[in-house]
């Protein structure tokens, strides 16, 4: 009898190893496939062109009672240009494949692109096509596509010991908005809609940063402003403990980081502390900040906007392994947990 392996046992990443060896080598030119946030192929001359795509299903990564359709368009867009970004890359176009439930309206389907609109014109993105058909559930699948010199891509694969850590804006507030959401259905749900009405007034930060989040294409233009590329970036998706581990993973490299100088928002600390757990948690593991992780030289982080990134720690030598500074000293291991798919 032939035995199936449940893909959890897998998960995300070996599903894709094993993918990649089903395919086999790549038949055009190709510097970048499966493995990194973009796949990357040249273009002309020196420039190259980076693809990313990205799905959003609903009761998987959304809820469409606590997430309005218009802020749901804009983080589609965001998370795939967050993508092309950590490539050190500009967005350029997009392509939507839609799939619509029929408990879906044409206004509905509007307020969902109003927010796209609203993204694209941020990121300088163009729409340029894309698929539409009926679903059970709405599932957004966006494909972004980028450009740079190939000389600017950042991969996750270059970090070296003695670079320098980063992490842009903060981490663990998206978690902390969505804990609050949940929380404000569960709510809802056991007073049946009545005399319930919650006021998230107080929470807007988290809340925005985990419904609408902002691809962190100001950190690109400083880094192109400075001539500066990064020896190694990814964008945090999973959360920053997972992230850390790609990338020295890829780059054969171990890491140090310090939990004191990881930024967290005073507000996500509130949050956290209200269902009595710990910030570092969800600083650590929560995921969906869409902030980007990359490491640069000393000299370099000097050049940079202070204003934009944080230092957290130094990259070291492989046999060195990946570990976290505590509060008062100590240091433990940096497990690789956050969002698993499977």
């Amino acid at each position: 009898m032939q035995q199936f392996t449940p893909i959890s046992d897998l998960g995300e990443f070996g599903l894709i190893q094993r993918i990649g060896e089903l395919l086999g080598k790549t038949r055009n030119p190709l510097l970048k496939g499966i493995g990194d946030d973009a796949a990357v192929y040249p273009i002309a001359d020196s420039r190259v062109q980076v693809v990313t795509s990205d799905m959003l299903i609903e009761n998987v990564h959304f809820d469409r009672m606590f997430h309005p359709l218009r802020y749901l368009g804009f983080k589609a867009i965001s998370v795939n240009a967050s993508d092309v970004c950590a490539m050190n890359a500009l967005p350029q176009y997009a392509t939507i494949s839609l799939g619509v439930p029929h408990n879906m309206s044409v206004e509905m389907v509007e307020h969902l692109y109003q927010g796209v609109a609203q993204a694209c014109a941020l990121y300088g993105i163009d729409l340029i096509g894309g698929d539409t058909t009926a679903s059970r559930q709405l599932v957004i699948a966006v494909t972004a596509i980028g450009e740079a010199e190939a000389s600017q891509i950042a991969y996750r694969s270059g970090a070296r010991p003695d670079d320098l850590v980063c992490v842009t804006g903060d981490v663990g507030a998206a978690y902390a908005g969505l804990r609050i959401l949940l929380e404000e259905k569960k709510r809802f749900e056991a007073a049946k809609g009545e005399g319930h009405a919650p006021d998230l007034n107080a929470f807007d930060y988290v809340i925005q940063r985990s419904l609408s989040p902002t691809a962190r294409l100001d950190m690109v233009r400083n880094w192109r402003e400075n001539q500066i590329v990064p020896s190694a970036a990814i964008d945090i998706s999973d959360g920053l403990a997972s992230e850390i581990n790609h990338l020295c993973g890829q780059s054969n490299v171990g890491a140090l980081l310090q939990m004191a100088k990881v930024p967290i928002e005073i507000l996500t600390r509130e949050v956290a502390e209200q269902f009595g757990e710990d910030p570092e948690t969800f600083a650590l593991y929560g995921g969906d900040d869409y902030e980007l992780l990359f490491t640069v030289t000393p000299e370099e982080a000097i050049l940079l906007d202070e204003t934009l990134f944080t230092v957290i720690g130094t990259i070291t030598h492989p046999e060195e392994g990946l570990h976290l500074e505590l509060q008062d000293g100590s240091t433990m291991p940096i497990a690789s947990n956050g969002f698993r798919h499977f």
